[in-house]
C-alpha cells in the first residue's frame, strides 16, 4: 500500500521542522512497515514508507533519484504496463527491477507529461523537478490511491493520508471548515475529490495532473485516458472482448514479489477474478470472511465456488463482539470522513489475509461497471424514460405510476439519468445534490 510525505517550499522559505515532519510520516507507517526513508534539499522534503512488493531489496526504496538526479520522486502504487515501457524505450543500467526504477529513469528519457500519459496502473506520485525548481502531483485515472495536498503562503504538503496534510505546521493553523461539501459526504459516504472538509487542503483529482512552480502558481495538466471506447466493438465480440480485458487487468495486477491471495464472496465479481488468477497461478489462496446471520453469509457459495476451481480457501469465522474489537482500530486507520460500513468486515478479513499474503485481489468495482446492484439494474430498465422530453415526462411519468406501468417516480421526479442515479445513491434530496452531481458525467 505504501505511504508518502513531502513538503515543498515556496520562495526560498525553510522548510518545516525536522523533527515534526517524521512524527507527521509516522502516521501513514501503517501503509508501510518495511522501510522508512528521507531526503531534502533545501527546498523540498520527501518522506516515504514502503510495503515492498517489486523488488525487496533496499535497491527498491524510496524516495528515489532518476539517473541524472534532475527529478526527485516518492510513488504508491503500482504501474502495470513497467515492463512494456522498459522495453519500448531500451531503458538500460536500471538499478533495480522495481517499477519506480522504470518511472524515474523514464522522467529522464522523455519528460514528465510524456511519463505520466505513458503510465497504466493505480498510481498517486509526487515528482520534484530539481532543474526547473517546480513539482507534480499525479493521480492514477480511477482515482484508486489517495493524494492529498495543501497549499500556504509557505509551501505546498502533499501526502497519501488527509491528516498528514492538515496536522502540518505550515497548515494546521489556517484550517477553515467547509460546510457546504457535507451534503456531499452525507449522499456518498465519502468526500468527493477536490474537496476535503477544509478550504485550502484538497485531493488531486482521477486522472488529473498537477503542476506548482516555486512561486506557488498552480496548472492543472490533463493526461490521456487510460480506457476504450465499448461502444466501438461489434455486439457478437463483447463478450470475448470483456473476458479479454479481464484477463488483462487480473495478470497485470498479479506481477509481484510477495505472496499474492484473492478475496472471495458469494457474488460474481471476486469469484471472477480468483478463477482468472488461479488459472493462471494454480497454488494461489483465496479468504472469504462468514457471519453469523445467514441472510448475509455468502461463506456456502464463496466454499462452493473455490471446491469447484480447485483453489486453497481459508474461512474467517466473524462473530459480533470481534466486529466491536476492531472498531476503533478500524478508524484509526481512517484519517478522513469515510462512511462505508463494509470496510469494517474488509479490515478483519485483512488483519488474517495479512499473515499469509501482501498482496489481494478482489472484485471491487465491477457492480459499478456492469450494473450488479439492484438499483443500478434499476435505473437502467428505466434508462429509456430519460430520454423523453422532462416537460412531457411529468405528465407521462405520473400516468404510468398511477397505472403501475412505471415502479418509480424517478423520471417524474429527476430531470436526468444523472440525477436519478445519484438520488438512488444518497439519503439527501435532489435539491443538495446539485452541486455534486457536476463531477459526474452520464451518458445520453
Amino acid at each position: 500500500m505504501c505511504g508518502f510525505l513531502g513538503e515543498f517550499s515556496f520562495k526560498n522559505h525553510p522548510l518545516s521542522d525536522s523533527n515534526s515532519f517524521e512524527k507527521l510520516l509516522l502516521l501513514s507507517k501503517h501503509r508501510g512497515p518495511d522501510d522508512t526513508q528521507i531526503i531534502e534539499a533545501s527546498n523540498y522534503r520527501l518522506g516515504f514508507n514502503r510495503l515492498s512488493i517489486l523488488d525487496l531489496s533496499k535497491r527498491g526504496s524510496q524516495p528515489k533519484y532518476s539517473p541524472s538526479k534532475r527529478y526527485s520522486v516518492v510513488f504508491n502504487g503500482e504501474i502495470y504496463n513497467y515492463k512494456e515501457l522498459e522495453i519500448q524505450y531500451q531503458l538500460t543500467n536500471l538499478q533495480s527491477t522495481s517499477d519506480t526504477e522504470v518511472v524515474v529513469t523514464l522522467l529522464d528519457k522523455i519528460g514528465v507529461e510524456n511519463t505520466i500519459n505513458h503510465l497504466n496502473g493505480m498510481y498517486a506520485l509526487m515528482i520534484i523537478d530539481n532543474k526547473s525548481n517546480c513539482m507534480y502531483l499525479s493521480r492514477d485515472f480511477a482515482g484508486i490511491k489517495p493524494l492529498f495536498y495543501g497549499i500556504s503562503d509557505q509551501g505546498l504538503v502533499a501526502a497519501s493520508q488527509f491528516n498528514q496534510v492538515f496536522k502540518h505546521s505550515w497548515l494546521k493553523s489556517h484550517l477553515n471548515l467547509r460546510p457546504d461539501v457535507v451534503n456531499g459526504y452525507f449522499a456518498l459516504g465519502y468526500m468527493l475529490a477536490p474537496d476535503t472538509i477544509y478550504h485550502n487542503v484538497h485531493q488531486v483529482k482521477p486522472g488529473q495532473t498537477v503542476k506548482i512552480d516555486n512561486k506557488g502558481v498552480l496548472k492543472e495538466i490533463s493526461p490521456r485516458s487510460n480506457t476504450f471506447n465499448f461502444h466501438d466493438i461489434d455486439d457478437n465480440s463483447k463478450s470475448d472482448e470483456i473476458k479479454k480485458q479481464l484477463e488483462l487487468a487480473v495478470v497485470d495486477q498479479m506481477v509481484s514479489d510477495v505472496p499474492l491471495g484473492t478475496f472471495l464472496s458469494g457474488g460474481i465479481d471476486s469469484p471472477m477474478v480468483t478463477a482468472l488468477a488461479h488459472s493462471k497461478n494454480n497454488s494461489i489462496e483465496a479468504f472469504t470472511l462468514s457471519v453469523s446471520d445467514k441472510t448475509l453469509d455468502e461463506s456456502i457459495q464463496a466454499k462452493n465456488y473455490a471446491e469447484h476451481l480447485g483453489c486453497k480457501q481459508q474461512i474467517m469465522e466473524a462473530k459480533e463482539e470481534d466486529v466491536l474489537d476492531v472498531v476503533n482500530a478500524h478508524f484509526d486507520n481512517m484519517s478522513e470522513p469515510f462512511g462505508d460500513y463494509s470496510s469494517i468486515p474488509t479490515f478483519l478479513i485483512s488483519k488474517l489475509a495479512k499473515k499469509r499474503n501482501t498482496v489481494m485481489l478482489s472484485g471491487d468495482g465491477g457492480d459499478e461497471l456492469f450494473f450488479g446492484y439492484p438499483r443500478m439494474q434499476h435505473i437502467y430498465k428505466l434508462r429509456n424514460w430519460f430520454k423523453i422530453p422532462f416537460l412531457l415526462r411529468k405528465p407521462l411519468a405520473r400516468v404510468a405510476v398511477k397505472l403501475k406501468i412505471l415502479d418509480s417516480w424517478g423520471p417524474y421526479a429527476c430531470r436526468t439519468i444523472g440525477d436519478f442515479v445519484f438520488l438512488k445513491q444518497s439519503y439527501i434530496s435532489k435539491e443538495k445534490i446539485k452541486r455534486i452531481s457536476k463531477d459526474y458525467k452520464f451518458p445520453k
